[in-house]
């Protein structure tokens, strides 16, 4: 009864309230066969240290980034984390509730939210962000409705650069709309080929993704022109946030809708999530934006104080002129990636995403000179590109694992055209000696 905060008389006063004599009387609407007659066939309780040792043991059996060299991206990406960032974001102050509906008592989580809100449009080249969602793929998913609530118009294109598994929740956001959805077509250099064929009076916007899932860097300033010249807006996904450092922040170049994935910035991988979405636009287009944004103003004192500007979401609003009804503020997660880039800064920014770029260099330079290696794809790339191998891409990584190494993606289901190949990605986390393991793994040479 340890667990159980009732005592016998309250059980039994519960059950003549009901009309019943004994608790299983409350099941008896479950077959007889069904029932458990006897107790779980569980071992005997352990100490916590003996619970902290069989867990402990449990985690080593998982492969992981700080145990072997790790080339694995595709929108989850190895980064070091400052031990700054979850030494400042465990502090009591920033202890809230899951989410903040009466959010002008949490001042500290709203202006946390501010902060990142005000980064997030610096470094993507918009006017205005909102307060984080769950993760790139839904955020991407709501840009594409928002761009359907602006625009009027009843199609969507996506270029094939997008990454597969945004595009299903895409597909999943659209098909309850019986919203169609193009596709642009990649080039033979892993660039979107020219999109002005597919752009037609119905489509709402062209989506993007920047750098694309193969690693390619998308000629976005061209494609807003496209989009633009059609009518329809741009839209641009970034899965490794971590780019926008180096990149041309897409809002300069044309974009009207940026959003995308921010794990990289100080968010563990964890096996997948949880995730930082994004989501920034115009000024113009910020009463379509989804989610919650967080503006600044002054209390009756003159005091600087935060509120919830915008809020359009069915919790707030009336369901039918709510702008989305799944998506919340990734609290956590936000405040981790917005003590990360305080901590690094614009040029600390831009360092890192250039020892990025340099250690994908070397690894092509590497891959290049390697017989049985080939990079089939020509365009310009940040830290993440194709290798094509000889054989099976299977057996590549299996040689890898063979020598110590997450060698990177099979990419036989998602990209089967560029051949059998492995989508590589280097971050400031690979050291050269790992690289050149890789490659003679990846060619069939001994570590």
């Amino acid at each position: 009864m340890r667990y159980v905060p009732h005592t016998e008389a309250d059980i039994q006063q519960m059950l003549e309230a009901i009309g019943c004599e004994r608790v299983e009387d409350l099941f008896d609407a479950i077959p007889e066969k069904l029932r458990l007659t006897g107790p779980l066939a569980l071992p005997a309780g352990l100490s916590e240290q003996e619970v902290e040792a069989e867990l402990g043991a449990l985690a080593e059996r998982n492969d992981h980034a700080q145990g072997m060299p790790w080339f694995l991206g595709a929108g989850t990406y190895a980064h070091h984390i400052p031990s700054a960032v979850d030494a400042i974001a465990s502090r009591s102050e920033f202890t809230t509730a899951y989410t903040p509906y009466q959010a002008e008592i949490s001042q500290g989580t709203l202006q946390a939210i501010f902060e990142w809100q005000t980064m997030t449009a610096g470094l993507v080249g918009l006017d205005v962000s909102n307060a984080s969602m769950y993760d790139g793929a839904s955020a991407t998913a709501e840009a594409a409705m928002m761009a359907l609530r602006i625009t009027r118009r009843s199609k969507v294109a996506v270029t094939e650069g997008l990454h597969p598994h945004y595009r299903q929740v895409l597909e999943t956001y659209l098909g309850g709309l019986g919203t169609p959805v193009v596709t642009v077509p990649r080039g033979p250099d892993g660039c979107t080929v020219d999109p002005t064929p597919y752009l037609d009076d119905d489509v709402a916007c062209l989506v993007v993704q920047q750098p694309a899932f193969l690693g390619s860097v998308e000629r976005l300033a061209d494609a807003a022109d496209k989009a633009h010249a059609a009518g329809a807006l741009l839209v641009t996904s970034v899965t490794e946030a971590l780019s926008l450092g180096l990149l041309r922040a897409p809002g300069d170049q044309g974009a009207d809708i940026v959003c995308g994935e921010a794990q990289s910035l100080g968010v563990p991988m964890g096996f997948g999530g949880p995730h930082l979405g994004f989501l920034a636009c115009h000024t113009r287009h910020v009463r379509q934006m989804p989610g919650r944004l967080v503006g600044q103003t002054a209390d009756a004192e003159g005091r600087r104080g935060f509120v919830l500007t915008l809020s359009t979401r069915e919790q707030h609003i009336r369901r039918e002129r709510a702008t989305s009804n799944i998506c919340t503020n990734q609290g956590l997660c936000l405040l981790m990636a917005t003590i990360y880039l305080a901590l690094l800064g614009r040029r600390g920014l831009a360092a890192l995403a250039q020892r990025n770029l340099e250690k994908a260099e070397y690894a092509k330079s590497r891959v290049r000179e390697t017989a049985g290696l080939t990079l089939p794809l020509s365009a310009p790339t940040f830290n993440e590109f194709v290798v094509g191998v000889e054989g099976s891409a299977a057996d590549a990584l299996a040689r890898a694992r063979d020598a110590g190494i997450t060698g990177g993606l099979d990419l036989a289901t998602h990209a089967p055209e560029v051949g059998p190949a492995v989508l590589v990605c280097t971050t400031e986390l690979c050291r050269r000696e790992d690289i050149d393991a890789l490659v003679a793994a990846l060619a069939g040479g001994a570590r």
